[in-house]
Order: C-alpha cells, then structure tokens, then sequence
C-alpha cells in the first residue's frame, strides 16, 4: 500500500467523557492510547496526525474536518478511532466501514490476541435508516479514507478487561502499531522500544513498565539519569533469573515490611512475584530474590529530614540520584516528612580529615582554613545549626 498518512483520532474528549466506570474514563484512556500510537508511528517513519493532542470538545463536524485535512480525502490514509467500549462484555473488537475489506481490522485484532487480549470480532455496523450507508460518521463523513474503529476493551468488565486496559494499554498500542505497519508494509520496531516524552524520568518509565531503574539502566548502557525527548529505550522483557528464597506471608506483614526485612525493594517484590496489587493475604507465598552475598557493601550515612527539604534537594547535597534514594529507602513516592530518617548511600573517603572543634572555632573558621564551604561542612556532617562544642569532631 503507497501509504498517505495516518490519522490517529482520541475519542471523545472535553464535555464529552464517553463511558467510564472502574476509575477508567473513556476520553482519557482513548487519549493515551493515541498519544502512544503516534510515538510509535512517528518512530517508523510513517506520516501521522492527531485529531486532539489535549482534552478538547469536538463535534463530528471538527472531528471528520480535521481528519480529511489531516492528508486530504484519499484512499491510501488509515484512521482510527480509538474507543474503549462499554456494557458488560469482554474482549476487543474492531469496526470498519463498508467501503472497506475487513483485512486491516481482523490483522489489528490478531496483534492484539498476541499481547494477550482476547478478541471479540471485526464487524461492519450500517444505518439502519439507509442500510447503504455506515453507522458511524467516523466511517461514513470520512471521504474514500479507510477508517476502523477500535475498541480495545470493556472498562466495565466482570472478567480481566479492567486490568489490561489499566496496565497493558502501551502494550496494546504497540500492537495496533505493528499491525498498520504490516499492513502498509514498513518495517517494524519490536514493541519493547520506548519513546520519551516531555516530563518523563527513568523513574516514571520504570514505573510503568513494573521494572527497576538500574534494570532500564543496564539494559540500555546508560550511564546517568537524564533523557532527552525522542530518545529511544528499549524495555527489558524477560522475567527475572536471580536465585530467590520462598517466604509466606503471615499476619501483619505488608510488602513493605517484607521489603525492609529482606533488604530488597517494594518494586522488586512486586515484579519478581508478577503482582498486580500491593495487598496480600496469609498464607500466600512470595519469592524473595536474593543477593550476591559476594557483592560490594554500600556504606549509608542517617540523615534526618528537615523543615523545607525534599528529593530532590536532598539528592543534588549528597551527589546521588532521586531514583537511588527512593530505592534504597524503599519510598514509594516524593512526599517526606520533619524528622523521617532516610539512608544516604555514601563510600569511605580517604581524604577527609577528621578535626576536633576548640575554643573559638567556628563553621566559617574552620571552612576558611580547610578552603571550603559552611554549608558543604553542614551538609557533609549533617548539622542542622551553626552551633559547635568543644572536642566535637567534624570531617573535613
């Protein structure tokens, strides 16, 4: 197929929310979605357009406008329409025009079965005042263009649609991805490539692909922290392969409190074990990765969180990274609070020099003699005040 372009449209969207139930609304999901399959597009070097980028009312009318605007009313452009359905049902299915061959909806629904959805069919709906004409202006106020509009699931679902749509909805943009691009025959990134966007972190990408930082890290020969908008990381796939231990959980316990106990992190429980929730119940067992007991011991300092601190602060003093502090803590967000004490990961340095504090010294004395800085004295001995005693010892 000598490809056009392809228009990708978020459904609904402003005044218009769609169905929502399960903490899922239509308009929002429908968007990430889109957003996710243009990045992906893009990457392929196919031409694609957005109908709405942000959470804006549309009419029909702006809706096809926009669309026949997009790469003109032409038979080598690809729509869709992203939707999450609704009704009690389960499954994606795919809706194409009548105009159309059900070839590019029925490959759309087998990439989606492949990522682990259950399909339903790919169908075409007509009028039922005019059975000659399509049921939805999204197919039949679209020109000669090929439309279909995909449903990915049912958010309010008695059976997994809610979680998949909640967790594995990038997966399920990749796989409408790699059906256009089989269909229109370009080559195709594997789906385990992530493409980075304004606002995202190492920490965030992570986060969403229930992995760890310095699993992202190492499997993309990264050697610091920051991203650059349109870099490309390629997410590892396969399950852990460390040695584990079996621990069944009794009363009281939280993933917390197991983390702590095992000196692992929350995060890595959750992904070892493949959990979707962060409750647990007695008597259920979770793996416990274990540690190379031969591998190097990071030494920690205690430091105690003050008035005005945060993160981010706390990291750019110590020279260590927020991920690392959030990990090592075992934080599961940014929020601190006056008197938490967090660990400082930190190494023997063998040029500090220790010096007893005598009378009459002070910060500024003793930071003008060792051509240093009060607050850098402050930060590396964590002192809360300016205030010193006789035979005190401070590292320089």
């Amino acid at each position: 197929m000598n490809i056009k372009g392809i228009v990708i449209d978020a459904g609904h969207g402003g005044d218009d929310p769609g169905a929502s139930g399960n903490s899922i609304v239509e308009k929002d999901l429908a968007l990430k979605i889109s957003q996710e399959l243009y990045d992906k597009l893009k990457l392929l070097g196919i031409p694609v357009y957005l109908t709405r980028t942000v959470d804006e009312t549309l009419s029909p009318s702006e809706r096809t406008d926009r669309i026949l605007k997009a790469f003109g009313n032409d038979k080598n452009v690809i729509v869709v329409s992203n939707h999450i359905n609704a009704g009690g049902g389960d499954g994606a299915e795919v809706i194409y025009a009548l105009r159309n061959t059900s070839t590019l909806s029925n490959l759309i629904l087998d990439k989606l079965n492949e990522e682990g959805q259950n399909v339903r069919k790919a169908y075409q709906r007509r009028l039922p005042s005019d059975t000659s004409k399509d049921y939805y202006f999204i197919h039949r106020d679209t020109g000669v263009t090929e439309p279909v509009i995909v449903e990915y699931g049912f958010l309010d679902s008695s059976l997994d649609d809610v979680n998949q749509l909640k967790n594995d909805y990038i997966k399920y943009a990749d796989a409408v991805a790699e059906a256009i691009a089989e269909y229109v025959q370009v080559p195709y990134i594997s789906d385990n490539t992530y493409i980075v966007k304004a606002g995202d972190s190492l920490w965030s990408i992570a986060r969403k692909y229930n992995i760890t930082v310095d699993e992202l890290k190492n499997y993309n020969n990264l050697t610091s922290n920051l991203l650059s908008v349109g870099q490309l990381l390629e997410i590892p796939q396969n399950a852990p392969t460390e040695e584990y231990k079996t621990y069944i959980v009794k009363s009281g316990d939280t993933l917390y409190k197991i983390a702590n106990d095992n000196d692992v992190t929350v995060d890595e429980l959750i992904k070892f074990n493949n959990l979707n929730k962060t409750s647990l119940s007695i008597g259920q067992k979770l793996l416990i990765p274990l540690t190379n007991e031969n591998s190097s011991k990071e030494n920690y300092i205690n430091y105690t969180v003050k008035a005005g601190d945060s993160l981010w602060k706390i990291s750019q003093n110590y020279d260590v990274s927020v991920d690392e502090l959030k990990r090592i803590n075992n934080l599961m967000s940014n929020l601190l609070s006056i008197g938490q004490v967090l660990k400082i990961p930190t190494t023997n340095n063998s040029n500090d020099i220790e010096y007893i504090v005598k009378s009459g010294d002070s910060l500024w004395s003793i930071a003008k003699k060792y051509n240093t800085t009060v607050d850098e004295l402050k930060i590396k001995n964590n002192l809360t005040s300016n205030l010193l005693s006789i035979g005190q010892k401070l590292l320089i």
